[in-house]
């Protein structure tokens, strides 16, 4: 008897956990995806590696798809850090743009360097750099803003660093 009972108790609660949780039970994938097609993924994060031999330039290809029917208006901000950069930090962090840079069309890529990373990213207060050296591991996380007012958060895009 007791087992029928504990069987009966357990469908009840079974049956009911039918509620629908919302934004906490969801993927928060954007609508309009936003890839980076010059990047590489091994693991979580795409990545691109930058030889600091060559000058160090940073350049990552950025497209919506064209059957979106949507244009990148702008990249709104960008945060650039360790790889422990995280979304907060969009809101909470410096802007590694001075101002948006506009786009108007489906695809475009933010140029940098290595230079300019570190001047930007690791000077302190004081005005001593932190220089980048081969093995290290960069991180950006940009904002993208579209032609109708949406705003695309990026996955977090990595540079390694090598010879």
């Amino acid at each position: 008897m007791k087992n029928y009972i504990f069987l009966l108790i357990l469908a009840l609660f079974a049956s009911s956990c039918e509620q629908d949780f919302g934004e906490l039970n969801s993927d928060n994938v954007a609508p309009v995806p936003l890839t980076f097609p010059n990047a590489t993924t091994v693991g979580f994060d795409p990545y691109i590696s930058v030889s600091l031999g060559d000058g160090g330039e940073i350049r990552y290809e950025m497209e919506i798809p064209e059957s979106s029917g949507r244009t990148i208006a702008e990249i709104t901000k960008v945060v650039g850090g360790a790889s422990d950069l995280n979304v907060g930090t969009l809101s909470s962090g410096t802007s590694y743009i001075d101002d948006p840079i506009q786009v108007g069309s489906t695809s475009t890529e933010f140029v940098t360097s290595i230079s300019e990373f570190e001047e930007r990213v690791r000077t302190n207060s004081a005005g001593e750099v932190t220089s980048v050296e081969v093995g290290d591991e960069l991180a950006f996380l940009f904002l993208v803003t579209l032609d109708n007012g949406d705003q695309i958060v990026s996955t977090r895009v990595r540079v390694r660093v090598v010879e």
